[in-house]
């Protein structure tokens, strides 16, 4: 954890009022976290920290890039990210972080890590099926689109052939009303 040391953010000798703090992120900040899906990142967050007698209003903005690979056709494609996440920052007799939009710090703290929130805002916003941008508008060319259009199901038959059985009983509840 030593990589995410510049993401402490030390509040006692800060002003009130609103701060700026702006990081560059890319893959080694997510080997800190053990977190692999990415081949290549570059994203810019930016913290606007609002400092107030009682509390603190934070807000993250995250806009780049992460190069992952495309579920359909294993293709490596630049996913773009843009995504916000508010963050109240209040104090309390221990420790608190059960609420997604509060976090409690203790009343002695004086500082914090941010780099939790950065990694979920940034995997958080990356979605369940990554799909290239070929892949949605036709133009790709691939050898693995090519095997999946072979194997397609063109047509599906319905057939209306019952078992022979089961006409059978049909009958039985036919007899018995007449």
């Amino acid at each position: 954890m030593k990589d995410l040391k510049k993401f402490n953010i030390q509040f006692v000798g800060l002003k009130e009022g609103t701060h700026l703090f702006e990081y560059d992120v890319d893959n080694t900040f997510f080997e800190a976290f053990n977190y692999d899906e990415f081949e290549s990142s570059s994203i810019k967050v930016s913290l606007n920290f609002i400092k107030k007698s009682t509390l603190f209003d934070l807000t993250f903005t995250a806009s780049g890039f992460v190069e992952v690979p495309c579920d359909v056709t294993n293709e490596l494609y630049q996913q773009d990210v843009q995504s916000v996440l508010p963050l109240i920052v209040n104090f309390g007799p221990e420790f608190n972080d059960d609420n997604e939009e509060i976090l409690i710090l203790p009343h002695e703290a004086y500082e914090f890590n941010v780099a939790q929130f950065i990694y979920e805002m940034i995997v958080l916003s990356i979605p369940n099926k990554r799909v290239h941008p070929k892949v949605l508008d036709g133009t790709m060319d691939s050898e693995t689109l090519d095997k999946l259009k072979e194997l397609q199901i063109k047509e599906v038959k319905t057939v209306e052939e019952t078992d022979p059985r089961w006409d059978k009983l049909k009958n039985l509840i036919t007899e018995k009303k007449t």
